[in-house]
């Protein structure tokens, strides 16, 4: 989630990547799903949208598809932003402030001894106050505690409450929010798949957006140019070969404001 204080939804869309005038009409995080957004981009085309919405001050996005880092884009000219990334596990569930285009702060929810940004200890006092971390601003005050769902609550509840941050569950869920299309929509082959999937008896992919479904283009590929797909299968497949050794996905950034897409 990016949130933004200074512009308006439309300029929050266009600032995560989206077209001007491609909003299209309001979808629900149910409605979401049927969409099929693809994450994988071994898969096919990439694709990413976002639900947007206002809230309390701040304008919204809900993102759906690949990890998105447009935090610095999102807070020029003078713009606040705050970037919310959810991990279940680890690395942690990061949060970041920016403003005027630069990564002030921001922390990992239960490691916020490890402080990001060109002020990272920007939050250190709030961070003390809570009785999250001594002032040493490195060891926490509970460091054995076994409730990880109330520290990360805790921690979040810093950036909340120093910034005015406010979105109830049913914006999130419930509400019809606009949708936006930020990376890879629409389609230049839609409507010839379309008519494909259609003249095969499979689901045609949804007008809303335009986006072609990582799985229906596979499918698409292989019955249409079946040496093209098998072709572009090898080479997804040796690349995949070639990584020696144990891979762990633990791994902790230096600096999660320049995180990459994983």
């Amino acid at each position: 989630m990016h949130f933004a204080r200074g512009i308006d939804a439309e300029e929050l869309a266009l600032r995560m990547g989206a077209l001007r005038g491609a909003r299209a009409e309001s979808m629900t995080d149910g409605e979401m799903a049927d969409l099929d957004v693809d994450a994988y981009p071994n898969r096919g085309p990439r694709s990413a949208v976002a639900r947007i919405g206002e809230h309390a001050g701040w304008t919204f996005a809900i993102t759906y598809g690949p990890y998105l880092d447009r935090l610095e884009e999102v807070s020029r000219d003078g713009v606040e932003a705050v970037h919310y990334h959810f991990n279940s596990e680890h690395p942690p569930t990061i949060v970041l402030y920016a403003r005027d285009g630069r990564t002030v702060c921001g922390f990992g929810l239960c490691e916020e001894g490890h402080r990001y940004g060109q002020e990272p200890d920007l939050l250190l006092p709030d961070l003390v106050a809570a009785g999250i971390l001594h002032p040493d601003g490195e060891t926490h005050c509970d460091p054995d505690i076994d409730d990880y769902d109330e520290r990360k609550r805790l921690g979040l509840a810093i950036f909340e409450e120093r910034f005015g941050l406010s979105l109830p569950r049913a914006v999130l869920a419930e509400d019809s929010l606009p949708v936006y299309a930020i990376m890879g929509s629409p389609a230049p082959d839609f409507e010839e798949i379309s008519a494909w999937a259609a003249a095969n008896g499979r689901p045609r992919p949804s007008e809303r957006l335009r986006l072609i479904p990582a799985g229906l283009r596979s499918d698409y590929e292989r019955a249409t140019n079946p040496q093209r797909w098998e072709s572009r299968t090898r080479r997804v497949s040796v690349g995949r070969g070639a990584a020696i050794g144990t891979f762990h996905t633990s791994g902790v950034l230096n600096d999660p404001a320049r995180q990459t897409e994983r």
